[in-house]
């Protein structure tokens, strides 16, 4: 069997776009390399480069926006710190699913997670003018480094493949020590590896964070999805590990896009500690007349990157934090249809010659998730990409994640049971031929 597309095929698609490199590429531009080869082929591609919802919108979420339409909220301003219902029912959500106490007042709706961080990386850098750059515990999602050079912050970075458990605690407190760490940044599922960090190793981050005055900015875009344990039940242990339980200076990223499916109308919470919310900085009030941390993010950044947050968007998450914490969503037990397929994808992977980057956390096998690693003996990651793109499979490369292991990122998300065959037939040609 011939390989689905030619090198010629494949480079004059790279030349049209000016992508000199597609391991280099972005996850939108190698989403925009697949298009235009199915376009140009006729042959529709397995896309595992970009991780959008492969789920419908949460039903209740969609009913309570088109309510609020009807009522007519499109033509008024929101109020910028968020509705009061959607900062109510987030508060209720956190405690429901995390397991932790966080005001109403402290819970801000921002256009998605991507505001959240950009916003919260303004915001954190300009607290102390001896802290200027921020600490990634990598690998994890490309754009949050990009949003740190755009602002011309620093970044410092390690990979936590060799950083686990204590090993972890030595490495962040040599990097802290120098005093200059405004922010420590990682999700939780980890995006791409799908590691989760535990309750010792957060522990370990919470402490580090407040002995060196450090803004903890915790990604949970993923909350839930480690579904090696039951995380399904309102108000019921085990809660979601978060470092909340461990210090008080953290902002917590709280996304709607993957665990409601609700990623076109960019819904998320920033929640920050009661506590590093009402805490005043000189700085903030000699640069902005403002000195509070909460109200300066909400008066200030917010205010300058916009005028709210979609009005009937916010009901709708609103809704759907209601639903959740009453029992009548279930949205970890839906989204839990993202393991299976990785599952099945994992294995058709490692029966075609493949491995398992970040396969471990500490002694247990890593969670089936939104997203996997994948490394093939003998090529780096910016190749394997390369490389795969002529067999009709898109995907990024690890390296654009601050990982130093070799391998590329795959998601599960928009995989069918369709596709399965044709991956397993793409991967067996891959194979013979290598």
């Amino acid at each position: 069997m011939n390989i689905p597309f030619s090198k010629d095929t494949v480079d004059g698609v790279l030349k049209r776009l000016d992508i000199a490199d597609p391991s280099k590429a972005t996850i939108r531009q190698m989403a925009r390399i697949a298009e235009e080869l199915e376009t140009e082929s006729g042959q529709p591609f397995i896309h595992l480069e970009i991780g959008s919802p492969g789920l419908p919108a949460q039903a209740v979420g969609v009913a309570a926006q088109k309510k609020a339409l009807d009522a007519g909220v499109a033509n008024k301003y929101p109020n910028i710190m968020g509705i009061q219902p959607l900062k109510e029912s987030a508060s209720r959500f956190i405690k429901a699913f995390v397991g932790i106490d966080v005001a109403p007042e402290s819970c801000i709706s921002t256009v998605g997670s991507m505001m959240g961080t950009f916003a919260s990386f303004m915001m954190c850098c300009r607290v102390n003018p001896k802290k200027d750059t921020v600490l990634f515990i990598n690998p994890g999602f490309s754009v949050q480094p990009l949003q740190v050079k755009i602002l011309r912050y620093k970044v410092c970075d390690f990979d936590v493949y060799n950083y686990r458990g204590a090993k972890l605690k030595e490495k962040m407190e040599e990097i802290l020590k120098g005093g200059n760490i405004a922010a420590i940044v990682y999700s939780n599922p980890n995006n791409p590896s799908w590691v989760c960090l535990t309750d010792e190793e957060l522990s370990y981050i919470g402490e580090l964070a407040t002995k060196y005055d450090a803004i903890v900015m915790e990604d949970l875009a993923y909350l839930g999805m480690d579904f090696r344990k039951d995380l399904s039940h309102p108000f019921e242990a085990p809660y979601q590990p978060t470092v909340a339980r461990y210090t008080d200076n953290y902002m917590l990223m709280l996304s709607s896009s993957k665990i409601f499916s609700y990623a076109g109308e960019r819904q998320a919470v920033v929640a920050i500690s009661d506590k590093l919310f009402h805490r005043h900085y000189d700085t903030l009030a000699e640069e902005f007349g403002i000195g509070e941390f909460g109200n300066a993010f909400v008066y200030v950044i917010l205010y300058a990157l916009s005028s709210g947050v979609s009005h009937s968007g916010q009901y709708a998450l609103s809704a759907m934090y209601d639903a959740a914490c009453d029992g009548t969503l279930d949205f970890v037990t839906e989204t839990s249809e993202y393991a299976r397929r990785t599952k099945i994808m994992k294995e058709i992977f490692v029966r075609n010659g493949f491995h398992i980057v970040y396969d471990k956390d500490l002694d247990e096998n890593v969670s089936d998730g939104f997203f996997f690693t994948i490394g093939r003996k003998g090529y780096t990651g910016d190749a394997l990409v390369a490389e795969l793109l002529r067999y009709g499979i898109s995907a990024i490369s690890l390296s654009t994640t601050g990982s130093r292991q070799e391998g590329i990122r795959a998601c599960s998300s928009v995989m069918t049971d369709a596709q399965f065959p044709v991956l397993d037939e793409r991967l067996a040609l891959f194979n013979s031929n290598n």
